[in-house]
C-alpha cells in the first residue's frame, strides 16, 4: 500500500482511505496538510481510493529543500501521480484535486502530463502577484521564527481576515494546530510570487476541468479576482459556485464541499457535453 513517495532524499507522505476504481488524489494548499483535509476524505461518495498529499514542509514529509520553488512542487506532483499510477494500476489515469496554492500546482501538473491525469478540478486556485504586499513581513517573521506573527499575517493581510476574526482565531484550539503550518509560509509564498504561470496554455488542456468557487468570494479579492482570471483562461471548464462558502469550506463545511467534488467526478466519468471538453 502506498503511503510515501521519495523524490531527491525528501519524503512525500500520503494518506489514503481504500476504495476500488480510479483513485483521486487531493493536493492542499499552504496553511493545511492531510489531517484538515480528513473530513471531507471521509465525506467523500467515491469507489476509487483516495489520496492525500503531504506536501513538503509539512510533517511527516520532509523539508522544503534547498533551491525551493513551484517547479519543485510541481515535479513532486509529478513524481506522485507517477507512484499512484502504478500502485492502483490506473491506467485510465488519476482524478486530481487542488485546493488555493495546490491548486495551481495541481493545474502545472495537469498541463503538463497526457494520460495519467483523467480530470482536474480545482477549488479557488491562486496565482501571482497573490500575497505579494505580505512578503516581506512574512519573510522577518520567518526570520524571526515567530509563527505567531506569520499566522496574523497570513490571515489578515493575505486572506482579508478582520482583526476581530483574527484575533478570534487565535483564541480558538485552531491556533495551536496552525502554528506549525506558518513555518514554509515565507518560502511558499515567495515561490508563488516568482513562478510565471502561463495562463493561456492551460487553455489547451483536453480533460475534464471544474473549477469551484466559494460563493462569498465572488469578484471579491484576494480569491475572487484570481478566481475569475484562471475560469477566462479556461473556457471549457465547467464553474461551479458554492452557496455560503469562502475559501475555507474543507473546514468549514466538508460534507458540501465532497459534494460538490464527488459531482465533479462524477460529471467526469460520465463525459458529459458539459463537463467541458470540446
Amino acid at each position: 500500500m502506498l503511503r510515501h513517495v521519495d523524490r531527491e532524499g525528501v519524503r512525500l507522505a500520503l494518506t489514503r482511505r481504500a476504495g476500488s476504481g480510479r483513485p483521486l488524489l487531493i493536493v492542499p494548499g499552504v496553511m493545511a496538510d492531510a489531517v484538515a483535509w480528513q473530513p471531507v476524505v471521509d465525506a467523500l461518495d467515491v469507489a476509487g481510493p483516495v489520496y492525500v498529499l503531504n506536501r513538503r514542509g509539512r510533517k511527516p514529509s520532509g523539508a522544503l529543500g534547498p533551491n525551493y520553488s513551484m517547479r519543485t512542487e510541481i515535479d513532486d506532483l509529478d513524481r506522485v501521480l507517477d507512484e499512484i499510477v502504478a500502485a492502483e494500476g490506473a491506467e485510465h489515469g488519476v482524478d486530481l484535486f487542488g485546493w488555493s496554492f495546490g491548486g495551481l500546482v495541481a493545474l502545472e501538473a495537469a498541463a503538463r502530463r497526457t494520460g495519467s491525469v483523467h480530470s482536474l478540478t480545482l477549488y479557488e486556485p491562486v496565482v501571482r502577484p497573490f500575497g505579494r504586499g505580505a512578503l516581506a513581513a512574512l519573510r522577518e517573521a520567518a526570520a524571526a521564527d515567530d509563527l505567531d506573527r506569520a499566522l496574523e499575517i497570513v490571515n489578515r493581510d493575505v486572506s482579508g481576515f478582520s482583526e476581530e476574526d483574527v484575533a478570534q482565531l487565535r483564541r480558538s484550539a485552531a491556533w495551536e494546530v496552525l502554528r506549525p503550518l506558518a513555518a514554509p509560509l515565507a518560502q511558499e509564498l515567495t515561490a508563488l510570487d516568482e513562478h510565471p504561470a502561463d495562463l493561456r496554455a492551460f487553455g489547451a488542456l483536453d480533460l475534464p476541468v471544474t473549477l469551484l468557487l466559494g460563493a462569498e468570494n465572488e469578484g471579491v479579492p484576494p480569491y475572487g479576482d484570481v478566481f475569475a482570471e484562471i475560469a477566462a483562461a479556461l473556457p471549457r471548464a465547467r464553474v461551479v459556485t458554492m452557496p455560503g462558502q469562502g475559501h475555507l469550506a474543507h473546514a468549514q463545511a466538508p460534507e458540501s464541499l465532497a459534494r460538490h467534488i464527488g459531482q465533479a467526478l462524477h460529471r467526469a466519468e460520465r463525459r458529459d457535453p458539459d463537463v467541458g471538453l470540446s
